[in-house]
């Protein structure tokens, strides 16, 4: 298992920090969770996302959100010339030749995604945005002599994406490197699932379920479930596992040692798609009609496991219809899985969420970046249903009843036997829905909460940091 001692962490999407970047605020965080004995940071995916700005929706699997760039960290005199003006800096222009050479390093380092990325980039601003599949047949069926010729008319441009994502790795390895250094690990997201409108599926669409033209013939999602009545068609195209597993998943493979080498952990969202994932035809409006499709998990996993030398850093999001095959998977291969406080208090004793049937290998959350903050959530409930919140947590972990939310819900994911503890920033600020990061089935109002650098007070890390002492989560 990942986590073999028992931590505390925080869920925080770089989006939410002050300043929403990789800048200084990110160094005021990381100090901020040291004191608070904090030593897990879980972040969101980092691709650049596209038009309704959800980081499971990006342009590329390998890429970094550009937003994410921080102006303020490019003004070491080491890297440019001082004469350089900061947009300048941000395309290359002014680059010493040292750091010149470690552009080149990275780009010969990151060519098997780079290059396609760049160029798939540059094409969707000449094309004013639009989809891929709405190109000219040259570009979206990508003939080599007109990609050449293009890539050759519109080398500056190319260049600048590429330095640009240069900027963007070398940024936040020095953040890896600060978390680090304070005994913070950090804790990665990857969507199983990639958007149709990204250079992963126009440069690999012989891996996709895809028809001639390059539409998907079927596309993912979730069938009815607690967040919609309808299920949720996310619309991204289904992979041909069939193909990815002739070529011995090697698009898999340069996928998750991108997320390795970035990451501590790697949440792999939506892991029940690797023991089957739920089909809908693609000219179907909802998910009503979808079906279920078994997927080689197990040869995927074994595959991955060989490639980066026995077990893997990966924590599974079983959450949903959730099957005997895939817990066997995830168990297999020894990974954890996740459990969510405010799933416990709606069913019977059997319920895998409430407190009394957690397990060691398990990450535990109050509620993840999909549901309501734990203080919404408690609003939204009867005064019946509070009540028997309050019975349940008194009788499985001993709670007082005096204790408010989101405190309360809070204690009972740190008093948890599971070895890691994930609480939402806005639980620990006591945020009402105000602060909630994404209503799923919803396409606009998502991704953007933000708290303010005066949030991270004295006051709270002494009462975070208190916490973790009196649950034992401090790893020393």
């Amino acid at each position: 298992m990942p986590c073999a001692l028992r931590r505390a962490g925080v869920l925080a999407p770089v989006f939410s920090l002050p300043s929403g970047d990789f800048g200084p605020s990110v160094d005021q965080f990381l100090a901020f969770m040291n004191q608070s004995r904090l030593t897990v940071w879980q972040v969101l995916p980092l691709g650049p996302p596209l038009m309704d700005g959800s980081p499971y929706q990006c342009a590329s699997s390998f890429a970094i959100n550009p937003a994410f760039l921080s102006d303020a960290l490019l003004l070491n005199p080491d890297d440019f010339d001082p004469v350089a003006t900061v947009s300048e800096r941000r395309v290359g222009r002014g680059a010493l030749p040292s750091l010149l050479a470690e552009f080149e390093q990275f780009c010969r380092a990151s060519s098997n995604w780079l290059d396609d990325y760049a160029l798939f980039m540059v094409i969707k601003s000449h094309e004013q945005g639009r989809s891929w599949l709405e190109w000219r047949p040259a570009w979206r069926d990508r003939d080599p002599a007109s990609l050449e010729a293009f890539a050759r008319d519109h080398a500056k441009a190319v260049h600048a994406i590429q330095f640009e994502q240069f900027l963007l790795d070398r940024q936040w390895r020095c953040i890896v490197t600060k978390a680090h250094e304070l005994g913070i690990l950090i804790y990665g997201d990857l969507p199983i699932f990639v958007a149709g409108d990204s250079a992963d599926v126009w440069a690999n669409r012989a891996f996709f379920q895809l028809d001639e033209r390059g539409l998907p013939t079927e596309v993912a999602g979730v069938p009815p479930d607690y967040f919609s009545a309808t299920g949720q068609r996310w619309g991204n195209p289904l992979f041909d596992w069939s193909r990815m597993a002739a070529d011995g998943f090697s698009w898999w493979k340069q996928r998750m040692a991108r997320h390795i080498d970035m990451f501590d952990w790697v949440r792999i969202d939506h892991f029940r798609g690797l023991a089957a994932y739920w089909s809908i035809p693609a000219h179907c409006d909802t998910a009503i009609d979808g079906r279920w499709v078994e997927a080689p998990g197990a040869a995927l996993l074994t595959a991955l496991s060989e490639a980066f030398g026995g077990d893997l850093p990966i924590i599974a999001e079983d959450l949903g219809v959730i099957t005997e095959d895939v817990t066997a998977l995830r168990k297999a291969f020894g990974m954890p899985g996740m459990l969510i406080l405010q799933f416990a208090f709606d069913s019977d004793d059997d319920n895998p969420y409430l407190p009394a049937n957690h397990q060691a290998d398990s990450v535990v959350y109050t509620g993840t970046h999909d549901n309501d903050t734990t203080l919404g959530w408690w609003q939204s409930l009867s005064p019946d249903a509070q009540a028997h919140v309050y019975d349940v947590l008194e009788q499985q972990l001993n709670l007082s009843r005096s204790e408010p939310m989101p405190m309360a819900l809070i204690r009972a994911a740190m008093a948890s036997v599971a070895r890691l503890a994930i609480i939402p920033m806005a639980d620990w600020l006591g945020c009402d829905s105000s602060g909630r990061i994404n209503t799923p089935g919803t396409p606009t109002g998502n991704w953007t909460w933000q708290f303010e650098r005066a949030a991270m007070s004295a006051e709270l890390s002494q009462r975070i940091r208190a916490l973790v002492t009196e649950y034992q989560r401090d790893p020393g």
